[in-house]
């Protein structure tokens, strides 16, 4: 599944500028809001769900080669780390829905593929 598949299914707001990423694949979802826990943990292609919304989440994703950031329960992520995203190449989403709730959705869509 792509950036673009999972946007259009699930309805995820694109808060970066950064159309040229998004077809890129989605692979896994992983739920963490312990930075470090996360740096160790991701795997390239993850769809990454995160409360966190500092620049440092950023450096996490693009270090790991997450597929994208994925803000849930419509959390308002700050200017500074959406500008650092663009900067970087990470594809920051949001959604209305719990961290749980993303996560299931992805995970199951990835297993119809399979």
């Amino acid at each position: 599944m792509t950036l673009a598949n999972l946007i259009d299914k699930y309805g995820f707001k694109v808060l970066t500028n950064s159309n040229e990423y998004l077809s890129r694949t989605v692979t896994g979802a992983y739920a963490c809001d312990l930075l470090s826990h996360a740096m160790a943990k991701l795997n390239m292609g993850d769809a990454w769900v995160t409360v966190h919304t500092n620049l440092n989440v950023v450096a996490v994703a693009s270090l790991a080669e997450a597929a994208c950031v994925i803000i849930p329960e419509d959390i308002e992520v700050e200017q500074q780390t959406i500008s650092r995203a663009e900067e970087k190449g990470v594809v920051i989403l949001s959604g209305s829905a719990s961290s749980a709730e993303i996560c299931y959705e992805i995970l199951s869509e990835l297993r119809k593929t399979v």
